[in-house]
């Protein structure tokens, strides 16, 4: 009985030393995540969505080595205090593993300060500024969407091929626009040299007066108007230039104005003939892109957005690297991060440059018009992310030294 009691008692106690370990190997990646989403539905709701769906397929198929992803999310309300503010819960309460997000560039630049700081890694999903990877850049922070300085160059050979010397612009009055801004210029000039800028209309971001605003760019008599506004903003801009004619036999080149987030709300008043960056969703034809509209159809009942790519692009990021890193150790993924490739993504393989950090995701260009009532991308062109980037030892230069 003794020596059948010790087996018995063996056994139980091997059993209780394994179920820790098993239950371990189940706890789930915790990933932090925040973003606009009260002040920016249009973009970030399909953004949640995108990731959302992504996080259902990733678990689906077993997670990362057999543990699951857990996102821990949070509204950021496009104040940068906030985002620290959160930030700081999600490294001190949460332990998470990575923070994400971010849509308006002011946020995404506290945060790349704060991953600097506490030596966490972050990957700005949606924030456009160039200082993000460049003047800000540190080793902990990394960006997917293509920049305001990529796609300003995108727009700017477009614009090259213009008949138009004389120049206006409107954007709005923050890093985003001002970066956008001075890349366009730069890109433009260096194409064309004899193009000249005739004056700039910089409004604050949200609360655009767009007759003054109108008004005064008429008034600069340009040939050409390069728009950096977007959101509400957009569409007040539109409606109160088409009742004043400022488009009338002047080109526009319009950064983000061909995504469906801005486009559709304007229905048959959209723009027509802008020369614009965007997602024509309706009309990419690639495998990898129509698995993911198709899913994202099936999952929500509704097309998927700009937003929704980028959500989607994120969560295959975060995936790719953890499975790269085995580890969530901080220093391990940061590692992971650089030179790490993301392939079948609908939008196209891409990498994240150890350079500088910039994923080399890419953009469409194309113009917009009117059709059956609603405003679309046509004649367009998918412009690979990496064909717009500085090289890796002028983009080292860009950074601060580390």
């Amino acid at each position: 009985m003794t020596t059948r009691r010790s087996i018995i008692m063996a056994g139980a106690a091997a059993m209780l030393a394994w179920l820790p370990a098993a239950a371990s190997a189940q706890e789930p990646i915790r990933l932090g995540e925040m973003n606009s989403y009260t002040a920016l539905p249009a973009f970030t709701l399909p953004y949640r969505k995108g990731w959302q769906l992504a996080l259902d397929q990733i678990n689906a198929d077993g997670g990362i080595d057999g543990r699951p992803i857990e996102v821990i999310s949070r509204d950021d309300n496009a104040q940068p205090g906030d985002a620290i503010r959160i930030a700081e819960e999600f490294v001190s309460s949460d332990r998470v593993a990575v923070i994400w997000g971010g849509f308006f560039s002011n946020v995404g630049l506290a945060l790349t300060d704060f991953a600097k700081q506490r030596k966490v890694p972050y990957l700005a999903t949606e924030p456009l500024a160039d200082a993000i990877v460049w003047s800000a850049g540190n080793r902990y922070t990394f960006r997917l969407r293509p920049s305001t300085a990529m796609q300003s160059a995108m727009l700017a050979e477009e614009a090259a091929k213009l008949d138009a010397t004389r120049w206006a612009i409107v954007a709005p009055n923050y890093a985003y626009g001002t970066d956008a801004v001075t890349a366009f210029k730069a890109e433009l000039l260096k194409r064309k040299p004899d193009v000249e800028f005739v004056g700039e209309q910089w409004p604050p971001q949200g609360k655009i007066d767009a007759g003054p605003t109108v008004r005064a760019l008429e008034a600069m008599k340009p040939d050409a108007i390069f728009n950096v506004t977007f959101g509400g903003d957009l569409a007040k801009f539109v409606r109160e230039g088409e009742i004043r004619g400022l488009f009338e036999d002047r080109d526009v080149v319009s950064l983000l104005s061909g995504e469906p987030e801005y486009l559709e709300p304007l229905g048959a008043e959209a723009p027509e003939g802008w020369i614009v960056t965007g997602y024509p969703w309706y009309a990419i034809d690639t495998p990898e892109h129509k698995a993911f509209a198709e899913a994202y159809e099936a999952a929500y009942g509704e097309h998927p957005y700009a937003g929704s790519l980028v959500g989607y692009n994120s969560m295959l990021s975060l995936a790719a690297a953890l499975r790269k890193a085995g580890s969530e150790d901080a220093e391990a993924l940061v590692d992971a991060f650089e030179e790490l490739e993301v392939v079948d993504a609908p939008s196209g393989t891409f990498r994240y440059r150890a350079s500088d950090h910039q994923s080399t995701m890419g953009a469409w260009v194309g113009k917009t018009a009117v059709e059956d009532g609603k405003g679309v991308m046509v004649d367009w062109r998918y412009a690979d992310g990496a064909d717009y980037l500085p090289t890796d030892e002028a983009a080292r230069a860009l950074r601060p030294a580390e």
